[in-house]
């Protein structure tokens, strides 16, 4: 490869590449830089909740009391309605977001010239897992075997549904062919090809992690500069929002239908969000060695030069007992630069986020669950509380 590089390296996108987005090309659902986003939309709309209307309508019909029908199985609307199109525009949001931030690595000199070989060559490993056929073959041979074996654990045999009829998983409607074998697919597949480049994302970070960056402890980010990173995060918030629906979509069903209480699900609730914010955040940790090393360095350097100019700002100040010229001097401006200085150093932070971040995807996965305070406030009651918690009285 030597050091003539890819264009495609030097601009890294974590989702332009596999054998999906290359048939979506063909195909003239996507452009070379995932235009033709209402084209994917309609297209998934079409081949994942359409059928199911249509069947359940002009199909054989369930019948029987307490028949819950496709068009108020509230999982079945949230999944293929709200959290698919969303895992859809993730695409672009991430392309949009990510892609800057490999360029930053290298435009801020946190990776240093004499290092930019190793740099490309983990861009370049990335590339070729994105782009590797075995591996989304992979996803889509777990979802037809894992994926179906978990849709059939969760499946009560005693009860007909819109989909299937009492005795089995398997005695299947027409609309559950349909649904069971093409949409659950799709949005599993999904799914799991977004885990798949959050896997690519930070085994990509690790490689560069293991270069010797050039991290500065006074910088103003309080992060040594690697603040843009945590702030990267927020790309997969599409993701955390689509996840949030589908678990939305789950309790709403166990609370509409089935008698549960909402109250009853907080602890499930609290702790998805917090699994799925450490789930992103979680990996910038890497990064946490080498940020203390910097701090220490930083403390020890800057201690250093406190030291012999508070010696010589006393020498010249305090024992000499010329306090009637201080007045005007840059003498004491620059020892309040170094004070500033050291305490930047001083505030550093060890992990390369805050609690911003932290707050916002704990936000993007929450707010789809906001609809359920329905089920115990009415929505005058909701709406005077939510005031409340932004305009304190």
């Amino acid at each position: 490869m030597g050091h003539g590089f890819s264009a495609e390296s030097d601009d890294f996108s974590l989702v332009l590449g596999g054998p999906v987005y290359q048939l979506f090309r063909k195909t003239h659902l996507s452009g070379d830089h995932l235009d033709l986003l209402g084209r994917r939309l309609a297209f998934f709309a079409l081949i994942s909740w359409l059928p199911l209307a249509l069947l359940s309508v002009i199909g054989p019909q369930v019948g029987g009391l307490g028949i819950l029908s496709f068009f108020r199985d509230v999982e079945v609307q949230v999944r293929l309605l709200v959290a698919l199109p969303v895992l859809i525009i993730a695409e672009l949001v991430v392309h949009l977001r990510v892609r800057p931030v490999v360029r930053t690595l290298v435009e801020r000199h946190i990776v240093l010239p004499k290092d930019v070989s190793r740099f490309h060559e983990a861009v370049e490993a990335a590339i070729r897992l994105r782009n590797s056929i075995p591996v989304e073959l992979g996803c889509l041979a777990l979802v037809y075997t894992v994926g179906l074996w978990f849709w059939e654990s969760r499946v009560t045999a005693e009860t007909s549904t819109w989909y299937s009829l009492s005795g089995g998983p398997w005695r299947l409607t027409p609309a559950g062919f349909c649904y069971v074998f093409v949409s659950i697919p799709i949005v599993q597949f999904l799914l799991l090809r977004w885990y798949l480049r959050l896997f690519i994302w930070f085994r990509f970070l690790w490689h560069v992690r293991r270069i010797n960056l050039n991290l500065i402890p006074t910088h103003p980010d309080r992060c040594a500069g690697l603040a843009f990173l945590g702030r990267s995060s927020y790309a997969f918030g599409p993701v955390l929002f689509a996840q949030g629906a589908m678990i939305s979509g789950l309790i709403a069903t166990e609370v509409l239908y089935k008698g549960e209480k909402l109250i009853g699900f907080k602890m499930q609730i609290a702790g998805l969000i917090a699994f799925f914010v450490l789930l992103i955040l979680g990996p910038l940790l890497m990064f946490t060695p080498k940020m203390m090393r910097a701090k220490r360095r930083g403390l020890a350097d800057y201690g250093l030069l406190a030291q012999r100019y508070v010696e010589r700002f006393a020498q010249k100040w305090i024992e000499a007992d010329s306090c009637e010229d201080l007045l005007g001097s840059a003498d004491i401006q620059s020892l309040s630069d170094l004070d500033n200085s050291y305490s930047v150093v001083r505030d550093m932070r060890p992990v390369p986020f805050g609690l911003q971040d932290i707050a916002r995807l704990a936000a993007a996965t929450a707010a789809p669950l906001v609809p359920l305070l329905l089920t115990v406030f009415s929505p005058e009651e909701l709406f005077i509380r939510i005031v409340k918690i932004f305009f304190p009285i």
